[in-house]
C-alpha cells in the first residue's frame, strides 16, 4: 500500500480497532492458480502474537484455501469508511484555484501465513464465536446451538478453517492531513453536512485526528 508519511498509521491499537470494525474483509493470495480473493468475515484475537491472529473459514469448494495449505502469504484488506473530497470544500480554492478532487479513507492491510484446519471441534468453536459476535445486540440472537446437531455436523464438513498470525500490518488514515488548517476544517464541515453516513463517519474521524 502506498503510504505517504502524513497518512501512515503505526499505532497497533488503532490498526486492530479498524480490523475489528470491518465486518467483511478481503483475503488475497497468489498461488498456483494466480491471484485469488475471497470476501470473508474474520475474527481477530488481538492478544495472540505480536500483532494479533485472524481466524476465518472458507467453503471447502473454494480452492483458495489450498494456497494457504501450500504456504502462500496472504494479504487481508480491511477497508474503513471512505468519502469523495470536493475541491469546493477548500477555502483555498477561492485564493488561487489550485485544487483538485481527492478521496479520504481508512484502510488496514494485514500480512501473514496461515495454518489450515478441519478439526470439527475447532471449527465449531470458530463458527460459534463468529456467530455470537454478529448476533450480539439483536433482540433474539441466534446461536449455533439453535440448529440440529447433525445439521451443524454436516455444515462443518463443508468448510475449512484457518488461523493467520499477523506478521506485518500497514495502516492508512487519509484524512486531509496534508492540507492547511482552514482546508481541513472545510473538508470536515463539508463531509459532516452530507446525508451520506460514510461521509459523516469520515468527518467524525477527522475531528479525532
Amino acid at each position: 500500500m502506498y503510504l505517504p508519511s502524513a497518512f501512515k498509521d503505526v499505532d497497533l491499537t488503532s490498526l486492530q480497532q479498524q480490523i475489528q470494525q470491518t465486518r467483511l474483509a478481503v483475503l488475497v493470495t497468489n498461488g498456483e492458480q494466480g491471484l485469488q480473493a475471497s470476501h470473508l468475515p474474520l475474527l481477530l484475537k488481538p492478544e495472540q502474537g505480536a500483532n494479533g491472529t485472524l481466524y476465518g473459514h472458507f467453503a471447502k469448494g473454494n480452492p483458495q484455501w489450498k494456497d494457504l495449505t501450500n504456504g502462500a502469504e496472504a494479504m487481508v484488506i480491511f477497508a474503513g469508511a471512505d468519502a469523495y473530497v470536493s475541491p469546493g470544500f477548500y477555502p483555498s480554492k477561492a485564493e488561487d484555484g489550485k485544487v483538485v478532487p481527492t478521496w479520504n479513507y481508512v484502510a488496514v492491510h494485514a500480512y501473514g501465513q496461515a495454518e489450515v484446519f478441519t478439526d470439527p471441534e475447532r471449527l465449531l468453536e470458530l463458527v460459534s464465536a463468529l456467530t455470537d459476535r454478529h448476533e450480539s445486540g439483536r433482540a433474539q440472537p441466534w446461536t449455533v446451538a439453535d440448529a440440529p446437531p447433525d445439521y451443524i455436523d454436516g455444515m462443518l464438513k463443508a468448510i475449512v478453517g484457518f488461523a493467520l498470525p499477523i506478521g506485518r500490518l500497514e495502516g492508512k488514515r487519509k484524512l486531509s492531513q496534508n492540507r492547511n488548517a482552514a482546508d481541513i476544517a472545510g473538508v470536515r464541515e463539508g463531509l459532516a453536512s452530507s446525508p451520506d453516513s460514510q461521509d459523516q463517519q469520515l468527518a467524525r474521524l477527522m475531528g479525532q485526528a
